[in-house]
């Protein structure tokens, strides 16, 4: 299936190409030397890089440490692009609500830029119409109280073929993160296209290259690209990501493609409807359908994975937490598990310290507004920077340290108006799959914790376990958890 206009094949003769450089230099130079008037403050750029060689490869951490030193509200050069990162909870009010209807267009990488993208629901550049009715849609049919009450039984089914899939691993080593995977995601393409695409046991392999094709495609998103940051050079794509995403997506899609026309010829039949059926009924093509289902599996199952793995890692490290919320759950095994005091207290710390995207997703302004008294020229790229604003020590008490406590009697919540607490983001562009995404997380860790004892391989110290981060659209561990399953007597 064709995607996208085909890249065209670009060959250019060493002459052609000593004639070009000099006048796409003069170009870079002319835009990198425009000047902006009361821009935030910041480090002060190099030529024609601009300030490139200070980001590294953990923006967030790196953001954070500039943001000590010239405030809450910096500029960075990076070539041409200008880049406004936030870092306090009083600027991400001014840019998640107060201005928010100037700075909630969305800078999309050059390596996403497919045809599609006015029908997405996640990159769409702009909150025009189609990106009001996804965000309907979704709301209605996915994400509201009583879609979630209609996905219970199916969601209780995927977990506990995970729960049983554990208890057969008896005594193996399981890495968590491909069985959280391929729960989230066979739960998810149920609830989308009515059946399973994953096998826990993945003994065919498929699990692990349809996770690698959905990760190349985030991960050429979010990495350094000479197109983003010199938009002259974008028709060559130099380093071939947009080109590499093109050919990613096309696998994904295929996978797919054949139950969407399948759906179609039954349309009006008696079969058990999914979401897809109604994106048929709404009149969506092929390729609209697989692009909305593409960034629906990306944002709904690396997201949970990711912070039921730091979870679990940050129990194991915290033996206090842990045996104290093995007591809730044993004494309230019949209570709602959302209304569990202290097992939200720890999902809530958890995205406090891990949030799963650390600098939400990159907005974008579509005209000149002001920011705390700085100017934000249209165009520019906006983070907004949760990962440094939830470890900032003028907000949190001992905030690299995993206490769930700080939460109990506490008021804060993750649904976008506690500036200081925004995990999932808020204003226009926050995570519409918030209510099922915790859902998930609290299903799956209570039970785990309930069902079975968790020990590391090799008899490994808990306190000696690796955190170090691997930052991406998600934040992950750079090491996966491994963990063996010791069944226990208890059910929830």
């Amino acid at each position: 299936m064709n995607i996208t206009t085909p890249l065209k094949e670009y060959t250019m003769s060493p002459s052609l190409f000593f004639l070009l450089t000099p006048l796409v230099l003069l170009f870079i130079i002319k835009r990198f030397s425009k000047s902006y008037k009361n821009l935030p403050p910041g480090p002060r750029p190099l030529p024609i890089i601009g300030n490139l060689h200070q980001v590294g490869k953990n923006p967030h951490v790196a953001t954070a440490v500039l943001a000590q030193k010239h405030g809450p509200l910096i500029s960075l050069h990076l070539g041409c692009k200008l880049l406004i990162v936030a870092s306090s909870p009083e600027v991400a009010v001014e840019i998640l609500k107060t201005q928010d209807r100037f700075l909630s267009s969305r800078f999309v990488p050059d390596a996403l830029r497919i045809k599609e993208l006015p029908y997405t629901i996640i990159w769409s550049p702009d909150c025009n119409e189609n990106w009001r009715l996804l965000r309907t849609i979704c709301r209605n049919e996915m994400f509201s109280v009583k879609a979630l009450e209609s996905q219970s039984s199916l969601r209780e089914k995927k977990l506990t073929e995970m729960l049983d899939f554990f208890s057969s691993r008896k005594g193996q080593v399981v890495n968590i993160q491909e069985a959280l995977f391929a729960t989230a995601f066979n739960t998810l393409s149920n609830i989308f296209f009515g059946q399973d695409f994953l096998d826990l046991k993945d003994e065919s392999g498929t699990a692990s290259v349809l996770k690698e094709k959905l990760f190349m495609i985030l991960k050429n998103g979010v990495s350094p690209n000479l197109s983003d940051f010199f938009p002259v050079l974008k028709w060559l794509d130099l380093q071939g990501l947009r080109k590499q995403n093109v050919n990613h997506l096309k696998e994904v899609f295929d996978s797919w493609e054949g139950i969407t026309n399948e759906r179609r010829s039954a349309a009006g039949s008696e079969k058990e409807q999914c979401f897809l059926d109604r994106l048929i009924e709404c009149g969506f093509s092929n390729d609209r359908i697989n692009i909305f289902a593409m960034e629906l599996f990306i944002a709904g199952t690396d997201t949970t994975t990711s912070t039921i793995e730091w979870a679990m890692a940050e129990l194991l490290k915290n033996e206090k937490a842990m045996l104290q919320l093995q007591e809730e759950l044993k004494h309230n095994i019949k209570s709602e598990i959302s209304n569990l005091p202290y097992l939200n207290a720890c999902i809530k710390e958890t995205l406090r310290l891990h949030p799963p995207a650390p600098l939400l997703l990159p907005h974008r302004s579509i005209q000149v507004c002001e920011v705390m008294n700085y100017t934000i020229p249209c165009g520019a790229e906006i983070f907004v920077n949760v990962w440094a604003i939830g470890r900032d020590p003028k907000l949190w008490e001992d905030p690299l340290l995993f206490k769930p406590e700080r939460f109990l009697g506490s008021n804060l919540d993750f649904k976008g108006q506690d500036f200081e607490y925004i995990p999932f983001g808020a204003g226009r562009r926050m995570c519409p799959g918030l209510p099922s995404a915790i859902t998930s997380v609290q299903s799956i860790l209570a039970s785990l914790i309930l069902r079975f004892e968790w020990v590391l391989p090799g008899d490994q110290d808990p306190l000696k376990l690796d955190m170090t981060e691997k930052f991406g659209v998600t934040l992950q561990k750079e090491i996966p958890l491994q963990l063996i399953f010791k069944p226990l007597n208890n059910h929830i």
